[in-house]
């Protein structure tokens, strides 16, 4: 059963960084803890492709603007992590990740006038992280494990807002800001319970949230709050070489919002200081998959994952409100080394910005993990 759990959560890890809630990329990195061998070294990358767009709406539309053309990039996201088991009942490990991200160009022209561009043209914004997390794990008793470690997070970015209704004090027009990396700390926590004869865990995971602190073109401060998350992954063999696995993670995106205090609105005639991104809900994802053994080496998965449609108006930064995934891995092993290469295709649906409806939004991730025991 180890085979279908390697590519369960392999798949997971490589080919779902693709659409989660609010910028997030990858999440929980407790997962290496679980591997058995005593030392377990882990690479994965992931490439995820993108295509969000959509025609004008509301005053967008009256006023003349064109349709905004795909606003995502292609991305890529990596992660490197070390296990060691120290002991019978204690591990250690160490990953470095990139959690939260974002990539977002307007390709048209800003718009001047009727039929010259769409109304946040030219606009561009580009979110990076790392984060370096210690973890331990210790086995209370034979079924029961505790777990938690220490997250250390940099964030940066860098974003151009083009726009009629918004800009500087100054007035609407171009509004610029870049951010270095800071650096700040959080923790994770959880518990597990496993039955190995019956491929069994029930693991449940929080993640503290991260405050970063920036400041804006005047020197003002500002916090961008990276928010908490709760998830809950379950696994259990149900035949002989078949693996039912899922999880339920909630994220506090509502705890989300860029709003550096000299970027404003002037939709109402008055400046007004706004955020140039924010969450509107938290956010629930579910995935559900099946894991089959083909043979001694071969291994496989399929999953589908779901985020609610929220309704909510988006950021014109963003352009999507949940999704549905469907996804594809197989597993490679061998006494010392595997290897896991998955696909999926979101459907990231429709959302309406307060100037863009997007439609018919999708993305489609590949990756690979491969693991060394030793």
């Amino acid at each position: 059963m180890k085979k279908l759990a390697l590519a369960a959560c392999a798949l997971t890890a490589t080919a779902s960084a693709a659409s989660a809630g609010g910028i997030e990329r990858r999440g929980d990195p407790s997962q290496i803890l679980f591997e058995e061998s005593r030392n377990y070294l882990q690479f994965s990358a992931a490439t995820v492709h993108p295509n969000v767009s959509g025609p004008p709406i509301g005053t967008a539309a009256a006023i003349g603007a064109t349709p905004t053309g795909n606003i995502q990039n292609s991305y890529q996201n990596y992660a490197l992590g070390f296990k060691h088991q120290y002991n019978d009942r204690l591990a250690l490990a160490f990953v470095i990740d990139e959690p939260v991200g974002a990539s977002v160009n307007y390709r048209t022209p800003p718009y001047t006038g009727p039929g010259t561009g769409a109304f946040f043209g030219a606009s561009n914004a580009e979110v990076s992280s790392i984060q370096f997390t210690a973890m331990a794990k210790y086995d209370v008793m034979d079924n029961v494990s505790v777990y938690g470690g220490v997250r250390y997070q940099g964030l940066k970015g860098d974003i151009t807002v083009i726009s009629p209704a918004t800009g500087p004090a100054g007035g609407p027009g171009p509004y610029t800001l870049s951010v270095d990396n800071d650096f700040q700390l959080g923790y994770l926590l959880g518990a597990a319970y496993e039955r190995p004869e019956l491929a069994m865990r029930f693991s449940l995971t929080y993640e503290s949230k991260v405050e970063h602190s920036f400041r804006d073109n005047n020197g003002t401060p500002f916090d961008v709050e990276i928010p908490q998350a709760v998830t809950l992954r379950a696994q259990s063999g149900i035949a002989a070489n078949t693996l039912l696995f899922g999880s339920i993670k909630w994220r506090e995106w509502t705890a989300f919002n860029v709003q550096p205090a000299d970027f404003f609105s002037y939709s109402t005639g008055a400046p007004v200081n706004t955020s140039i991104a924010s969450g509107t809900s938290d956010v629930w994802t579910y995935e559900l998959g099946l894991g089959r053994r083909f043979n001694e080496n071969w291994s496989g998965a399929a999953i589908i994952g779901y985020e609610k449609d929220n309704g909510d108006i988006v950021g014109n930064l963003s352009g999507t409100d949940g999704y549905v995934s469907y996804g594809l891995a197989v597993t490679y092993e061998t006494e010392s080394w595997e290897i896991t290469s998955g696909i999926r295709y979101i459907d990231v649906g429709s959302a309406n910005s307060s100037v863009t409806g997007f439609t018919d939004s999708d993305a489609i991730a590949v990756g690979t993990q491969v693991g060394f025991k030793f």
